[in-house]
């Protein structure tokens, strides 16, 4: 009788132990699961910002359309010469992106006319800020070494690159000689006027007015539509 009352009890001993083992491996279960959930939702929360950088030349140029249909989160705009990286946009821009973002950019002429400081600014944003950047007109994406893209597709992309880059400097280059000789023929011809003045001869006598009633250089220049230097040139003409 002993016996069969130590079976029972033996018996009700190993289903507690494995209702508790399973209970357990349940448990554990659930909390890995909520584990692959939460990294999988900070995964998804940092999709990155779709970020747009805009040039023009001058104020008076239109940036409106450069990049018309983008849904963008952000966007800067420069309205400076692309000659160099020295713009406030641009310094603005590179201060603001983190990894994981997406910059988009008109034509790779509108990030800088220069193949040297284009190449610097996209291995910078890709390689080190960890930002994927496309060139809309292009089409041309380049992405961060880590993202895992096709090897074949970022060599393509920077060759691409490269060999526009290297056109489009070229071409500046014809066009500032073309200039020059232009300007030189006319000169033996006697046609090359210059530059037109900026004011008539009125308005150097207006802006030489306004000096002397004590108008700050600023706000001549302001007035006149011209530069602070050019109200100096005038004035020491």
């Amino acid at each position: 009788m002993a016996t069969i009352k130590q079976a029972v009890a033996s018996k009700k001993s190993t289903a507690k132990k494995s209702t508790e083992r399973q209970g357990t491996q349940s448990a554990e279960h659930t909390k890995a699961n909520a584990t692959v959930d939460a990294k999988a939702s900070n995964s998804r929360s940092h999709n990155g910002k779709r970020i747009g950088y805009v040039r023009v030349s001058s104020v008076d140029q239109n940036d409106a359309r450069q990049l018309e249909g983008i849904e963008l989160d952000k966007c800067f705009t420069d309205k400076a010469s692309g000659k160099d990286i020295h713009r406030p946009q641009l310094q603005a821009l590179l201060e603001f992106v983190r990894e994981g973002d997406h910059i988009y950019v008109h034509s790779m002429d509108r990030l800088s006319r220069s193949l040297k400081d284009l190449q610097a600014l996209v291995e910078q944003l890709t390689r080190d800020d960890g930002v994927e950047i496309t060139f809309v007109k292009e089409n041309l994406t380049f992405e961060p070494p880590a993202a895992g893209g096709d090897t074949h597709k970022s060599i393509y992309a920077t060759l691409m690159m490269q060999l526009l880059g290297a056109v489009a400097q070229f071409e500046r280059s014809l066009i500032g000689e073309r200039q020059r000789e232009g300007i030189a023929i006319a000169k033996q011809q006697k046609k090359y006027k210059g530059r037109k003045p900026a004011l008539d001869d009125a308005k150097i006598t207006e802006l030489k007015s306004l000096v002397k009633s004590g108008l700050s250089k600023v706000d001549i220049a302001s007035r006149l539509g011209i530069s602070r230097a050019s109200v100096y040139v005038y004035l020491n003409a």
